[in-house]
This record gives structure tokens, C-alpha cells and sequence, in this order.
């Protein structure tokens, strides 16, 4: 029997070539050619201040959390369903947490319920574009205009996906992606990117990624030596990830073409069952332009999700649930606090479950998949 694994990372032009490339080199460290090209070519397509690469999301996100000043008593705004590093990021530096709950439609942060969750020590909003599909981020922003506060994108999932025509990630005042070998681009297993959108933040932006030193301006001829100047740590990428990463931009749009395909397969194909009611998929708003990072369905309870992934197992085809919202965890109850009441964030959660979908799968892999999707529920009905 064939596996249908989760995810394969893609591999898709001149990777190996570009690796050796640098290996010959002799020169590993970052901020090399490779780095370099992938900056230029972010600030091009995105059209963006000053983009870094970084050794992680995480570590992106870390960087936004001190550019931004977080620092103890402050409180940041988020939804509960996401990766414990947006939480994380902030919580180090000291702040309070505070949950928001979702939009059952796309998982995101529901902007309605944020002006209720702020007070006067809110500092920031960090909105997550759950799936590639931007959140309302026109609400978000003019909430932060309104009350002083910092937007940090969460957009670990959104490269090359767009809300009213603009790039996630370059709407607030900063932004953060995510090349993870699970995201539809990646610098070989890690990876990150930091966004500056806000031109305040760019000169310091390179100092706390070269550990808290001028380093960039040095290399330039800028200042005459460098030096230890603000707070920072190491969030320098080596270059055999850049060049991994630059190879896989080069196919970006052959790569998110593909993946695209993929995904209007598995909408197409798994449409009966939706209107049967039996599931429920993915929605995308009319302003969004999603990235077909990720295809999901929802079934109407943990107990049939967990029957459906045996089921799916057992004929070589591996479906994950996602995350478990940040609340409930015993970090989540001490580090924050949910606002309001929680509707959505749990039962949906409960509910989603995430198919195959990567570069290399088949559009028969697709079909084999649904296939026995639509299997499961015949027997069990």
C-alpha cells in the first residue's frame, strides 16, 4: 500500500545546487549572497521597509516583541488558537497574554471582540492568519490607530497570500513568516523572516539580530568599528538556508500554482459531502487571496475526527488535527487570560482536521484521499 504521508518539503529547482555552491565557498555564516538575494527579493515582492531573515518564526517574532518595547505589565492581544511561539515571544519579554476568541468561519481572531478585550495596559495586537487567509485586517488597524497600539502580523502561513490586494505580513507595523519544512516554502527544516513595515524599526531591526551590536553598519563602512549598542541575540541565519530558500523562490509561483491545483481538488471533490452536511470546509473571504497553504475539513465532533484519522491511517493516509488552544494549557492559564466568553476557539478546534497537501503529492493523491473520506462516511451513515 502506498503511504500518503502529511508533508514532504519541497524540493523544487536548484537546491542541492545552490548548497554546494556555498559549501564550496567555504563561507557558511550568514548575510552571504544567498541572504542577500532573498532579501532583495522579499522587499521587492512585498514592498516592504526592510525584510531579515531569521533562523525561525519564532525567532521573528521574538525580534518584534523587542522592537516593539513589550516589557513587564504590558498586556498583548491574540487569538488562543495558534503555535505557542506568537505567545511565547511576547511572554518573555514580560507581558500578560490576553485570548480573544475566533471567527468559526476562518479560525482567525474575531476583530468584533477586540475592542472589548483592551485596556490601559494594552500594547499590541497580534492578529494570525490562520491558513493563509488574511484576517479583517481593515477593523484591526484602525483599532490600533485608535488606541496607540502595535500590529504584529503573525503570518507564519501567509507567504504569497494577500488581503484587499496587499501582502500579509506588510500591513501592520511589522510582520512575521515562517519557512518551517511544513510551510509551502522553506529554507531546508527552519526559518523565519521579520517584515518591517514602519521605517522606525529598521536600522534597529538589524542591530537586535546581530546580538544587540551595529555589525550591518560596520560592514557597510557606516560607522568605523562596531559595537555593543541596544539589547539583541543571535538571529542570523546561516547561509546554507538562504541558499535552500532562495532556490525555492525562484519557483514560487510554479510551487504555490501547484499547491493551488491541489487545494480546488479537494473543494471540488469533497463538495457532496459538505452538502450532504456531513462536513464543513474551508471559507475564504472575497477580500482574501488565500495560499493553499493548508486544506482542512470539519467534522461535527472530536469523537468522528479522531474515528476519521483511523480510518485514514489504516489505508496509508496520515491527517493531523492542529493546534490546541493556548488557554486551556497550564502555561496559557498563567501567562493570560481569555476574554470574554469562549464560543468558538475550543469546539472549532476540536472539530478541524487537516489533510495531505505539499508540493510533491499527486492530483491522484488528492483524489485518493477524498476517496476515502467520502468511504468512511458512507459506512458510518
Amino acid at each position: 500500500m502506498r503511504i500518503i504521508d502529511f508533508n514532504r518539503p519541497a524540493v523544487a529547482g536548484n537546491e542541492t545546487r545552490y548548497i554546494t555552491d556555498v559549501i564550496e565557498s567555504r563561507r557558511l555564516s550568514g548575510n552571504g549572497d544567498f541572504t542577500r538575494k532573498c532579501h532583495a527579493w522579499f522587499e521587492e515582492r512585498l514592498a516592504c521597509k526592510r525584510a531579515l531573515l531569521t533562523p525561525s518564526c519564532t525567532d521573528a517574532l521574538e525580534m518584534a516583541s523587542i522592537l516593539t518595547d513589550i516589557g513587564p505589565g504590558d498586556e498583548v492581544i491574540m487569538p488562543s488558537y495558534t503555535f505557542v511561539s506568537t505567545a511565547n515571544a511576547f511572554v518573555l519579554r514580560g507581558a500578560k497574554i490576553v485570548f480573544v476568541d475566533i471567527r468559526p468561519d476562518t479560525m482567525n481572531i474575531d476583530e468584533t471582540l477586540i475592542e472589548n478585550a483592551l485596556t490601559d495596559k494594552t500594547r499590541a495586537i497580534v492578529p494570525v492568519h490562520y491558513a493563509g487567509v488574511g484576517c479583517e485586517m481593515e477593523t484591526i488597524l484602525r483599532i490600533a490607530s485608535e488606541n496607540g497600539l502595535y500590529v504584529v502580523e503573525d503570518a507564519a502561513q501567509g507567504m504569497m497570500a494577500t488581503y484587499r490586494g496587499r501582502p500579509l505580513g506588510t500591513l501592520g507595523h511589522l510582520g512575521t513568516y515562517s519557512f518551517h519544512e511544513t510551510k509551502n516554502y522553506t529554507s531546508g527544516g527552519e526559518g523565519g523572516l521579520l517584515i518591517v513595515n514602519d521605517q522606525r524599526f529598521s536600522e534597529r531591526a538589524e542591530i537586535i539580530r546581530e546580538k544587540g551590536t551595529d555589525r550591518s553598519l560596520f560592514l557597510r563602512g557606516m560607522v568605523d568599528k562596531y559595537t555593543w549598542v541596544d539589547k539583541g541575540s543571535s538571529f542570523l541565519p546561516g547561509e546554507l538556508s538562504a541558499a535552500y530558500l532562495y532556490a525555492q523562490l525562484e519557483k514560487a509561483e510554479e510551487i504555490l500554482e501547484k499547491r493551488m491545483r491541489l487545494w480546488r481538488i479537494y473543494r471540488h471533490s469533497l463538495s457532496s459531502l459538505r452538502d450532504k452536511g456531513w462536513i464543513e470546509l474551508p471559507h475564504i473571504p472575497a477580500e482574501c487571496n488565500h495560499n493553499a497553504h493548508m486544506f482542512y475539513i470539519k467534522t461535527d465532533s472530536s469523537k468522528t475526527r479522531s474515528r476519521l484519522i483511523r480510518h485514514l491511517r489504516n489505508r496509508g493516509i496520515e491527517a493531523v488535527f492542529h493546534y490546541i488552544p493556548l488557554h486551556s494549557s497550564k502555561a496559557g492559564q498563567r501567562f493570560g487570560r481569555f476574554s470574554g466568553e469562549d464560543r468558538f476557539t475550543t469546539r472549532e478546534s476540536e472539530r478541524l482536521l487537516r489533510l495531505p497537501l505539499f508540493y510533491d503529492l499527486s492530483e491522484d493523491g488528492v483524489e485518493r484521499v477524498c476517496d476515502e473520506i467520502k468511504d468512511f462516511y458512507v459506512r458510518n451513515r
